[in-house]
């Protein structure tokens, strides 16, 4: 054997990749492909229901109008739905959703109340926006802060915030949706307004849909935010701070509901304090069927898109053939519960491979 093929020796086998070292936590390819998986279904039953819903109303169902108004009424609550994806990602939950909503828009509408009515100006228009924001941000760190550092479960705090919010909305107004809460020129901007056609509202959801979806996908936070879900241990070994992480996730949470809840002044004109009780249902139905899984860990925003509009396909189709209202709300919780149902067969053939 000659000298130079005495120094050759073999290759060891590749160690596992570290933690980066600016503390990002390599997701699994598994987990992205699983994401990719969830998104297929999804789309499937929603392509199979608007197909259901064509053919037994054809030429009232899937029109111009409906596609138009199917956008409009399922921008709210894909925004809402975005920052859920976040919150159940990291194994956790808001039930306080809709309430926060009120909250931002009765502390917005009141103040506008008082400067101006309908006929505010931009000026008061712009505070109301930023007041939302902050109410709707500020309660849900409040809420991120007792689950990180009180150790209590996010299922007991958010349902603690959604009776603590709503009461206080009450308190403040009587229990009655206050007169003028929204200026003219906010609902004929955002609230009907149209650019090339499209409906401004459509076009704020889609670009906090792909802002936020480009905040887990494609960085730290993100990346964190799957972490903490999958293994939250290893997240802190890593020397993520987990508890700062998690308040952010639900001020995030929270800072969507507030924008929501301007968005729900601009297109209704009130704060429709009696009109937000099954908000909650509605955005965790969105994003479970959208793949996101309630044990955590992984999750999409694209899958919560899909998610969303199945539900509002759902509800728009039983309009059009006729089925009553109350029958519209069994038709969702059966499909939350089928939801959970596969995400846990999913979950259980994942861990016997």
């Amino acid at each position: 054997m000659s000298a130079n093929s005495q120094d050759i020796k073999p290759a060891a086998p590749a160690p596992e990749p570290p933690p980066a070292a600016d503390g990002r936590l390599a997701i699994p390819p598994w987990l992205r492909r699983a994401a990719g998986i969830s998104e297929l279904w999804t789309f499937v039953i929603l392509v199979a229901l608007v197909a259901f819903f064509t053919i037994a109303a054809p030429g009232k169902f899937f029109t111009t109008y409906d596609i138009t108004q199917i956008a409009v009424n399922a921008s709210i609550y894909l925004v809402l739905g975005v920052g859920m994806t976040f919150v159940i990602i990291t194994a956790g939950i808001d039930l306080s959703i809709g309430s926060v909503l009120v909250l931002a828009a009765v502390s917005a509408g009141e103040y506008n109340v008082h400067h101006g009515g309908p006929t505010a100006g931009w000026f008061t228009v712009a505070v109301c926006v930023v007041i939302a924001l902050a109410v709707g941000a500020g309660w849900g760190a409040l809420q991120g802060a007792v689950v990180a550092t009180g150790k209590v479960p996010p299922l007991i705090v958010t349902l603690g915030g959604l009776g603590a919010a709503l009461g206080i909305a009450e308190l403040a107004t009587g229990g009655q949706d206050p007169a003028g809460a929204s200026a003219a020129h906010l609902q004929n901007s955002l609230g009907f307004g149209k650019l090339l056609g499209i409906p401004w509202m459509v076009i704020l959801a889609a670009v906090v849909t792909a802002l936020f979806g480009a905040l887990l996908s494609a960085t730290k936070f993100g990346s964190n935010t799957l972490a903490i879900g999958s293994n939250p241990t290893a997240v802190r070994r890593a020397g993520i701070p987990v508890g700062r992480h998690l308040i952010k996730v639900y001020g995030l949470m929270g800072l969507l509901a507030g924008l929501g809840a301007v968005m729900w002044l601009a297109s209704y004109g009130t704060t429709s304090i009696a009109g937000h009780s099954t908000d909650n249902l509605k955005v965790i139905t969105a994003v479970v069927l959208g793949g996101t899984s309630l044990f955590g860990g992984r999750g999409s925003v694209l899958g919560t898109v899909i998610g969303v509009f199945i539900p509002a396909v759902l509800t728009t189709g039983l309009i059009v053939i006729g089925v009553q209202q109350y029958w519209q709300d069994v038709a969702v919780g059966v499909v939350l519960v089928a939801a959970v149902y596969i995400d846990q067969m999913r979950r259980k053939t994942r861990e016997r491979a």
